[in-house]
This record gives structure tokens, C-alpha cells and sequence, in this order.
């Protein structure tokens, strides 16, 4: 890899890098150590990330299986000590593909190319309305109608769900791709 290629796979590792969910630190409790983060307002275009390879997305899926049954934790973003829905997605794709998402689902769809139902691949992204606010909750799409997510504290472990089922059809708020053969 050439100089150039290098500093600019490493300033869009920057940019990408610390985009969490966890909350604040109690006022008493010491503030620890914080990455950068790059703000990015709501209504700002972004730049849609692509894989380097079409096939990361079905190795997302199969990474994504194979983490079933691995615990949920509010802000998690490895399985060894938990994961949220966000945080199991950004693993997932650095793992399979080398690329840093943000830990913060409304920031991932911002980054990821809309596509229509049709379209909908095995390693597309999937965005739900849990809280009130579009993009809320997500998961990475298995394929035959289902994804796989790290619910919530309620469903404590990350599973499989029918994209159709009452409760998730009613709360879809996006259809995302990092394909590049969209």
C-alpha cells in the first residue's frame, strides 16, 4: 500500500473511530479518556461508505450467526463482555472487512446507501423506531425475511427475528446497504 493510500485509509479510521452510545459519566465519578468524535449534524450529506468487497456482506451474516446467544450490554461492542445492537455491527464489519463504523445506529445509516425492500440482501442493514426516533434500534440482515440484533436488555441475548413479525414490521424506519453493487 502506497503512502498516500495509507494516510488516507488511516484519517478515515480517525474519522470514523469513537462514535458511542454510552451515557455520561456520573458527575461524581472521573471522566475517562475520550477518542475523537466526529459530529456530524442530522441534516449534513454524508459520504456513503462502500465495502471493498460485495462477498464482506455475506461473511457479515455468517460472523453474525455465529455470535447468537452472546450476551447483551448496553454500550457493548465485543462479544467477550456484551454487545448492543450497534456495537455488534460495527464489530462485525470491522472484523469481516476491515471498516470502523460508528457505535451509534442513526450515525451507521446515515453511512450506508438507502435500498428498497426488493433489493434486500444477506449483510444489508436493517433500522427500526424503538425509542421514539428513527434508526433507533438496528440489525444486519440474514436473508428468507429474517435479521439478526442484539435486542435489548429485555431480550438478552443476541438472536434472530422475522423482519415481518407484528412488533419489528410496525417500527422499520430504514433499508440500508454498504454493497457496492447496489
Amino acid at each position: 500500500m502506497t503512502a498516500s493510500k495509507q494516510a488516507l485509509t488511516l484519517t478515515a479510521a480517525l474519522l470514523l473511530a469513537g462514535c458511542g452510545t454510552l451515557p455520561a459519566p456520573a458527575p461524581d465519578a472521573p471522566a475517562a479518556p475520550q477518542p475523537p468524535v466526529v459530529q456530524t449534524p442530522p441534516t449534513a450529506p454524508t459520504t456513503a461508505l462502500q465495502l471493498a468487497d460485495d462477498a464482506h456482506a455475506q461473511d457479515a451474516v455468517i460472523y453474525a450467526l455465529g455470535l447468537i446467544g452472546n450476551q447483551y450490554r448496553f454500550g457493548g461492542r465485543n462479544p467477550d463482555s456484551g454487545l448492543d445492537c450497534s456495537g455488534m455491527v460495527s464489530w462485525i464489519f470491522e472484523q469481516v472487512a476491515g471498516i470502523r463504523l460508528p457505535h451509534n445506529a442513526a450515525q451507521i445509516a446515515r453511512l450506508a446507501r438507502p435500498v428498497d425492500r426488493a433489493s434486500l440482501q444477506p449483510g444489508d442493514l436493517v433500522f427500526f423506531n424503538t425509542s421514539g426516533k428513527p434508526h433507533s434500534h438496528m440489525g444486519i440482515y440474514a436473508g428468507e425475511g429474517r435479521f439478526i440484533h442484539a435486542p435489548s436488555t429485555r431480550g438478552k441475548y443476541v438472536r434472530t427475528d422475522a423482519l415481518d413479525s407484528g412488533w419489528f414490521a410496525a417500527r422499520i424506519s430504514g433499508l440500508r446497504t454498504l454493497r457496492r453493487d447496489v
